[in-house]
Order: C-alpha cells, then sequence, then structure tokens
C-alpha cells in the first residue's frame, strides 16, 4: 500500500515477512531507491539493487553513529555503549583495532574441536526422540550458536536462556518499548559480567578484551566495553544461527543440490556460500544516517540524519550481479555477495559464521542421511523485522 509516496511494508503483512524478495525485485525494477514505512513504524529511504547497495554500505556520508540520527527520528536506539558497529572513523578504527588484537582468526579456529562437540551432542539429542521429528531452530541452530557465542565470550550457562529471550526480542518483538526493555536488560547484565570479569579474568575473549590494550596504552572503556560485548553477543548467534536454518531450508527444498552435496563433500565451502547469498541470515543492513545529502541513482535523499536502510539481501538477488539469482546453486561460479556487508563495517565474525555453519551442516548431513521437510515449504514462517531473516520453526524429520 502506498500513501503519499511512500510505501506501508507492514500493510503488505505476512506474505512480505515471509518472502520479501518479489517485494524488493519489484521496486528495484523501478529504481535504487525507495521511501517507505517500515513494519517497526517509522519511515526510511529503502536501497536496493547490488551496485547501489555496494556503494552505499561504504558511502561516508551515511554515518552509524546514533548522534547523527535526525531528532524527529522515531526509532528505538539501542542501550547497547559505543561500539565498532554504531560508529565512524576515526573512532571505529580505534575500536575495531582493539577487538581484532584478540579476535584473531587462531582464537576462531582454535573453537573448531568444540563446535563439533557441541554439534555432536546437540544432534544426539534431537535423534534420540522417538517420533524422528524436530523443530531443527530450536534442537539445533539457536542452541549451538548460542553455546559457541556465549562460551568464546564467557558468559555462565545460566544465563544463556535469558540472552536468547533478549536478543529475540530486540530483533523481532513488535512492540518498541519490549524492544528497549530487552536491550537496556542486555546492557545491564554485561555491565555486571563485565565487573566480574574484571576481579576474576579468565581466558575468554571477554576478559582479553578487558585487558587487552594497544601499543600506545589505549584500552576500551567501561562504556565501549559494554557495547562491544553486546555486539559480538547479538551479531554471533544471531547471524549463525539464522545461516544455519536458512541453509538447512534451503537444500531441502532443493533435493539436486542437496543431492550433490552429499555426494561431494568438497562442495561444503561453496555450499556455504550460495547459502549466504541466495538467503542470507541478514535482510537489511543496520541503520545508516545521512550527514549530508546523497545521490544515489538520480534520487538524492535529504542530509540532516534521515535513516537509510541497505538491503543486502536484495543486492545478492540482483540479475545485474549474479545469473538466474532466484535458483540455489551450490556450484555457482560468480562471487561476490555482501552477506556480511562491505567497506569498513565488513562483519568481524564472518570466519566464525562461516566455520558454524560448516561444521553444523556437514554433521547434520552425515548422521541424518533421510532428512527431510516436515512442512509444506509455504507454511514455514519467519521473524519479523527487517534486519535478521530466518525463520521462527524449522520443522524436520529423518529416517
Amino acid at each position: 500500500m502506498t500513501t503519499a509516496g511512500i510505501l506501508d511494508l507492514a500493510a503488505l503483512g505476512e506474505d512480505f515477512v515471509n518472502d520479501p524478495y518479489p517485494v524488493y525485485a519489484a521496486l528495484r525494477e523501478t529504481g535504487p531507491v525507495h521511501r517507505v514505512r517500515v513494519p517497526e513504524g517509522h519511515e526510511a529511504w529503502l536501497v536496493v539493487g547490488y551496485e547501489a547497495a555496494r556503494a552505499a554500505l561504504a558511502d561516508p556520508r551515511l554515518a552509524k553513529s546514533w548522534d547523527r540520527a535526525a531528532p524527529t527520528l522515531s526509532v528505538v536506539r539501542p542501550a547497547a555503549g559505543p561500539n565498532m558497529l554504531n560508529s565512524d572513523p576515526p573512532d571505529h578504527g580505534r575500536l575495531r583495532k582493539l577487538v581484532v588484537r584478540e579476535f584473531t582468526p587462531r582464537r576462531v579456529e582454535a573453537l573448531a574441536p568444540r563446535v563439533e562437540e557441541l554439534t555432536g551432542t546437540l544432534l544426539d539429542a534431537m535423534l534420540a526422540r522417538p517420533d524422528g521429528r524436530a523443530d531443527l531452530v530450536e534442537a539445533l541452530s539457536f542452541p549451538l550458536s548460542m553455546a559457541v557465542i556465549c562460551e568464546l565470550l564467557g558468559v555462565p550457562e545460566l544465563d544463556r536462556v535469558a540472552f536468547r529471550t533478549w536478543t529475540t526480542d530486540v530483533f523481532s518483538h513488535p512492540d518498541p518499548s519490549a524492544r528497549r526493555k530487552a536491550s537496556q536488560e542486555m546492557g545491564a547484565y554485561l555491565a555486571r559480567l563485565l565487573d566480574d570479569k574484571r576481579r576474576a579474568p579468565g581466558d575468554d575473549l571477554m576478559s582479553a578484551l578487558v585487558r587487552t590494550s594497544d601499543d600506545d596504552g589505549d584500552r576500551l572503556s567501561p562504556e565501549e566495553l559494554v557495547g562491544t560485548a553486546w555486539l559480538l553477543l547479538v551479531a554471533g548467534h544471531e547471524t549463525t544461527a539464522n545461516l544455519i536454518s536458512n541453509g538447512v531450508l534451503a537444500l531441502l527444498t532443493h533435493p539436486a543440490q542437496l543431492a550433490d552435496l552429499r555426494a561431494d563433500m568438497t562442495l561444503l565451502d561453496a555450499a556455504v556460500e550460495e547459502m549466504l547469498r541466495y538467503d542470507g541470515p541478514v535482510e537489511a543492513a543496520t541503520y545508516r544516517f545521512t550527514t549530508e545529502p546523497v545521490d544515489i541513482g538520480g534520487t538524492v535523499i535529504p542530509g540532516g540524519g534521515e535513516l537509510v536502510l541497505v538491503v543486502v539481501a536484495d543486492a545478492d538477488r540482483d540479475p545485474a550481479r549474479f545469473a538466474d539469482p532466484g535458483r540455489f546453486d551450490i556450484r555457482r561460479p560468480e562471487r561476490g555477495h555482501i552477506a556480511f556487508g562491505h567497506g569498513i563495517h565488513y562483519c568481524l565474525g564472518a570466519p566464525l559464521v562461516r566455520l558454524e555453519a560448516r561444521i553444523a551442516v556437514r554433521a547434520l548431513l552425515d548422521r541424518c542421511p533421510g532428512l527431510a521437510l516436515d512442512t509444506d515449504p509455504a507454511a514455514v514462517t519467519w521473524r519479523a523485522g527487517m534486519l535478521v531473516h530466518g525463520p521462527r520453526r524449522l520443522p524436520v524429520r529423518w529416517v
């Protein structure tokens, strides 16, 4: 429904939530920039198409700091402190440098045996079900991603259920007050947890971030530590969980591709990349705000803190960049998807997300030779909101 030149995406209902790709494709046919009202209720400028999205993600005129947002913008601001995702240069470079010192490829690779162990334990429990049926989201995707990121950061076992609730509410709850409350509760918990790490540090990433400093002695402030922990926890498990669910759904609804992967597991890396492109865990990149007028494809977005949403999901389905983009093809020759973003805010946790997805998908296919979707694909319902993209439930069965 369009009113006064503004497309109300909420008015499109569950059809848009469950399958937003046709809507974005139709918009892309008419241009790269559109004025919309997002399901959360506020207005934004939507950027679609590969080239426009890639350029926008790297455009320094589109700021990430909430201090650049227009005062009239009625958006729930996260309660997290400063972090590299919600900051701009030079602060961004400083924060990322401090985190990169500890969140290293070696630390990620060292997690592989533990990810395999956790995956095996979860699959043991799932396959022990006498009816041979389960919700893959609850049985594997979310508990695995949550356990891995919590162990990496040193979040106690008993607090992980609360974290699952908080992050789900932050991204998907329709009530702004509930999103705000969840964000505040998570921030307060992390502040207390960081105090514990200062008193009794361990060998986890959060303890390392507390004590790390660069060559000049620079450290993360208490507020920056809370913001960074918030970012790593939320982004670390939401992206992985939804990638596993979306990727398995893509395989189960494309049996020829599933058979090819089962027959040749050397295709697994390419399959994960195609899962990211075809139906990635992020629908639209996190919020950006104009610092001056920005011309994208002939449409000028005003300055002054206007909200801009870059739709990476549509960019990765753009036929101008990917041949037959609606086809799921684990042998696809094209590379260059932007599921993890582009530019200075490219996802630091991408190697961990890929590692978990490879291990989870391989173990699932190895141990469930008769794995199948246990519902009509059209009956799968998806999480609300435009930032993360994944099913609420994924019923599966096996022999």
